[in-house]
């Protein structure tokens, strides 16, 4: 079908809403006509987009909503031609600056153009589900977990480990850097030999395997995800640790309400409990904690408490991990004194992340045609945002993690060596 050209007041509001951005743009409106913003700088990077319909345009100035050109990117109704990075900049669009009498000529215009032949708004089943019930979090598992293991197992580690790597030195290795963190959580925890441990969240066993294998504990893992579930079942078995590990599918609030774990430990899985679910997730892991135990609480964290106004959580939420809350630090620290925990030790790891996600980001490029292959262009294109607008967050100081540990508060005897120095050898 064809379209007419763009109209003038919303050309004009192009121009001057784009122009401010560190970006030199060329567009192309449905093949009737182009936009050239900041050609004259030699200094910026290159974008071209593509717009197929004028329908992005319509809703994009009736909603005043930048998040319409991610989600009319998915649905291929715009490309573009350059880094997505770069691209990432459009979500500083504002209108604020232009004069109002310019908007409401474009809005009429606006109004005028063609509708889209579809809704640019996602299907999620799970929002028909009261928000933080076990129900809900199942399917939310579901929807990221059981795209299949072999999608992950793409840009992952050889140990699948699904979380902040932690980078000794620039040149590491995401491999050598996955197994750091691995052992540094080990010496943090004080594992040794006999100990039993509880992984929340334990992903694909990485982190079970190497405690078992390196620190002579046992160990069980909970999950949601039938498709991890499946995984470790094999992992452990091939690697012959039956008498070891185990792990079943349980959510952390049927965790056992009785001390029965030496250490447990949780790594990126706060994030997901919600901040109102704070006081059964600490109180689950404090009652299935032995005296003398250990804790060791690792999570996401934003500067600002998340309440769907950025883009980057609007994006997670929507197309990644329905449901994520990263709260502040000082939330999650306050959640965990007042069910009865001792913070021994917060140690930030935010730039680590940055470096992690930009590792994940390069395996999925390097097997690109296999990814699409497994679960489609269009949800291949949803990660690589995923990752690049997340390590933008973490180098950009907009989202953090911590490593916590934590003792009961009833334990009045330290059992800790004196100095952090020594805790780990």
């Amino acid at each position: 079908m064809s379209y007419s050209t763009l109209p003038p007041s919303i050309k004009a509001v192009l121009s001057e809403m784009l122009s401010p951005l560190p970006l030199k743009l060329s567009i192309d409106c449905w093949g009737k006509d182009q936009l050239a913003i900041n050609h004259t700088l030699d200094d910026l990077p290159q974008i071209q987009l593509r717009i197929h319909h004028p329908g992005v345009i319509r809703t994009l100035f009736l909603s005043q909503d930048p998040f319409v050109l991610a989600e009319a990117y998915l649905q291929n109704f715009l490309d573009f031609t350059g880094e997505i990075e770069d691209v990432m900049c459009l979500d500083k669009l504002s209108l604020s600056h232009l004069k109002r009498s310019l908007l409401v000529k474009a809005w009429l215009e606006a109004i005028a153009l063609p509708r889209l032949p579809l809704s640019l708004q996602a299907q999620t089943p799970w929002q028909k589900l009261t928000a933080r019930t076990r129900d809900r979090d199942l399917a939310v598992i579901e929807h990221h977990y059981n795209i299949g293991n072999d999608f992950y197992r793409l840009w992952l580690d050889p140990n699948c480990v699904y979380s902040c790597a932690h980078f000794e030195h620039e040149k590491m290795s995401l491999q050598a850097a996955q197994e750091a963190k691995l052992d540094l959580i080990c010496q943090k925890l004080q594992l040794k030999p006999g100990d039993y441990l509880l992984d929340i969240g334990c992903g694909w066993g990485g982190l079970l395997c190497w405690a078992a294998t390196h620190y002579g504990v046992k160990a069980h893992g909970i999950t949601l995800s039938k498709e991890q579930l499946a995984f470790n079942q094999q992992l452990i078995a091939s690697k012959g640790l039956e008498q070891q590990l185990t792990v079943q599918l349980l959510d952390y609030r049927d965790i056992p309400q009785k001390p029965t774990f030496d250490k447990i430990v949780s790594i990126g899985m706060v994030e997901h409990v919600g901040v109102k679910n704070y006081p059964i997730y600490f109180q689950r892991a404090l009652s299935a904690l032995k005296p003398e135990g250990l804790f060791l609480n690792h999570g996401i964290t934003a500067s600002e408490a998340w309440n769907g106004s950025t883009l980057n959580e609007r994006f997670i939420q929507r197309y990644i991990f329905p449901d994520v809350e990263a709260s502040r630090l000082f939330t999650i620290l306050q959640g965990a004194e007042e069910e009865g925990f001792e913070i021994v030790d917060v140690d930030a790891w935010r730039v680590h992340y940055g470096k992690t996600l930009r590792c994940w980001a390069d395996n999925l490029n390097e097997n690109l045609e296999q990814a699409i292959a497994l679960i489609g262009e269009r949800r291949v294109r949803i990660w690589q945002i995923y990752f690049i607008g997340c390590a933008l967050a973490f180098e950009q100081n907009q989202m953090g993690i911590y490593q916590v540990l934590h003792r009961r508060r009833a334990d009045r005897t330290w059992n800790l060596p004196l100095t952090r120095k020594n805790w780990v050898c």
